[in-house]
Formats: structure tokens, sequence, C-alpha cells
């Protein structure tokens, strides 16, 4: 049997989880905003690697040779898209392609060795202001964060799915 005050204590538990779940999503919202500005002032400085091809490079760096179309698809780009940015680092000297020699129609990419030097130094910029920023919370803290932001994508990767469907239905 169920008391007024218990009942009482699951509506405030229940209100303050409502709360909780809005703050998360308003600091989401803000995260993804933050990283929208950053990607869109990637046009403002020419000559510089944009968020995307510092993200292929990443890739590279964490994975070692890769397809194109792999690297693409870990970028979260088109193929096509992939293939005018490796266009650009590879001239750039900063990968290189060579056709797979078990299969001519892949194409095998690979940070140059000037690629790992930019790398090196993205990552030796940013990586103390990224671990300062989180030295506060504990292993155990930061793995429910990465568990709940993985649960937010298959969140989106959810609603894209949809929207292709009801998309396909139209047709």
């Amino acid at each position: 049997m169920s008391t007024p005050l218990a009942a009482e204590g699951r509506r405030a538990a229940a209100a303050d989880r409502e709360e909780a779940l809005a703050a998360f999503s308003t600091a989401f919202k803000g995260a993804m905003v933050a990283v929208r500005r950053l990607r869109g002032r990637e046009s403002q400085h020419p000559g510089e690697l944009s968020y995307a091809q510092y993200s292929l490079l990443f890739n590279l760096a964490e994975r070692g040779e890769l397809p194109a179309s792999e690297l693409a698809m870990l970028a979260d780009v088109a193929p096509a898209t992939a293939t005018g940015m490796l266009d650009a680092l590879d001239g750039a000297g900063l990968v290189q392609r060579v056709r797979n020699p078990r299969d001519r129609r892949v194409v095998l990419v690979s940070l140059s060795p000037r690629g790992s030097e930019v790398v090196a130094e993205r990552r030796a910029r940013y990586e103390p202001q990224w671990k300062a920023t989180f030295a506060q919370f504990s292993a155990e803290e930061l793995r429910l964060a990465a568990t709940v932001l993985e649960r937010t994508s298959e969140v989106f990767g959810r609603m894209q799915a949809e929207r292709a469907c009801e998309a396909d239905g139209q047709r």
C-alpha cells in the first residue's frame, strides 16, 4: 500500500528527473551549436584545414591505412566529398594514396610523415585543454557521459531512419 508520503517522493523524483533531462537537452543543444559554429568558421580561414579534413587525418592516425570508402564513412562524409578532401590533403602532402594490390578498384589512404606531424601538432595544441576541462570527473563519470552521448546518437540515428522511411513512402 502506497502512502501519501511515498507518492509525494515519487512525484518529486519524477520532477527532478524531468528537470535533469531538460538540463541535459539544453546543454547538448548548446554543444551542437558550438560545433556548428566551429565548422562554419572553417570557410573564414582559407588555406587552413577544415574540421572535416582533420577528421579524416585523425581517423588515419588512429586506425592506420584505410580504404577511401571506409574513411569517408568514419568521417561521416559522402564518398565524393571524401575524394575531394583527399585530393586537397594529398596535394598538401598530408596523405598518401595507393591502389590496393589485391583489388585495384580500392584506393588505400595513409598519413604521410607530414600528415603525422600535423596530427601530432593539433593534438599537442588541444588535448591539454580537453584533459584539463574534464579533469574533475572520475573515470566512472566519464564512462557514464560517454554512454549518455552514445544513446543520444542512437536517438538521432533512429530519427534519421524514420525520416528516410517517410521520404521513401512519399515517393
